[in-house]
């Protein structure tokens, strides 16, 4: 099979997202009849069709859908060489990307990566973050589209290597004037009656809740969905439901707001992160101070505490 060419697969990528030539040839600027051109080429390439052509547009065969997956990772990768070298050309002689849970962002992993590059040491070393939910976490380390994962160790972390990170508890978070603020310490099946703030349905969190719901035999019932802490946190402010979130990221709001904190009594409410890699040996220099760091990080505030 003759090699591939990255416009050729762009193309190729844009048409089955648009499941229109004319569209994706008005997104590139490029005539339709130039596109079926390289299209053509490409499915000659591969030996084999790789769209359908209906009266509403064209859809990928098998085949096509397994060469849109590859096409995809491979423009990832492109996109994350071109990145890479253009923070070398501007002076950074190392980089790393990460890939964390909302959880672990926005409760310590920020602070934590700007005290690591602090150091003098690190300052040709630049880090770049992305926030996904457990599930893409694992698949973006397994694909090679980032360095190292920090998710939640519940997550299948089959096959690759990990170390551990910090702990938070998950905890509900009510407005005063709801019932379950009356309470201390609770257990989740106990509050199940009441309406929620639901996060992005992958996350892990909201795994781990459905599935408690079910075994108690209890619907979970969701208010309003949110994509991030901040406006769960705004929404349980304005007393339209309760909502499940690490009391390490509440602590400030409830201070703030005077909303009630209530830890969560189940025993997976404790969680541990994890720091997650396909291979310490193939990890950069850069990378690997990094993983030193984090896990110092971790062991720091268990001796403090």
């Amino acid at each position: 099979m003759r090699d591939l060419d990255l416009t050729t697969l762009r193309l190729f990528v844009s048409v089955c997202e648009t499941r229109s030539i004319a569209r994706a040839g008005e997104q590139a600027s490029i005539v339709g009849s130039a596109i079926s051109k390289r299209l053509a080429q490409l499915e000659d390439a591969v030996g084999t069709p790789l769209l359908l052509r209906k009266r509403r547009g064209v859809v990928p065969t098998p085949a096509g859908e397994t060469l849109l997956e590859h096409a995809r990772a491979m423009l990832g990768s492109a996109l994350r060489i071109e990145r890479d070298m253009a923070a070398y050309a501007g002076g950074a002689r190392g980089h790393v990307r990460i890939l964390a849970s909302a959880s672990a962002l926005a409760e310590s992993l920020a602070e934590d990566v700007a005290n690591f590059l602090q150091n003098p040491a690190h300052r040709n070393i630049r880090v770049d973050m992305e926030e996904r939910v457990s599930p893409e976490i694992v698949r973006g380390i397994r694909e090679g589209s980032a360095s190292i994962g920090l998710c939640w160790d519940a997550a299948d972390l089959e096959g690759l290597q990990r170390r551990s990170y910090r702990t938070d508890h998950l905890a509900i978070v009510a407005h005063p004037s709801h019932p379950v603020a009356r309470h201390g310490e609770v257990r989740f099946q106990d509050v199940l009656g009441h309406e929620f703030v639901g996060m992005p349905a992958l996350s892990a969190v909201q795994l781990m809740l459905a599935r408690e719901a079910a075994v108690a035999g209890k619907p979970l019932v969701y208010r309003v969905l949110v994509s991030n802490f901040d406006a769960a946190l705004r929404v349980v402010r304005a007393g339209l439901a309760i909502s499940v979130v690490p009391a390490e990221v509440a602590q400030p709001f409830t201070d703030t707001y005077g909303l009630r904190l209530m830890p969560l009594a189940d025993a997976w409410a404790r969680r541990r992160f994890a720091i997650c890699f396909r291979d310490e040996a193939t990890l950069s220099p850069s990378a690997q101070l990094l993983v030193a760091h984090l896990e110092r990080c971790a062991t720091d505030r268990v001796s403090v505490g």
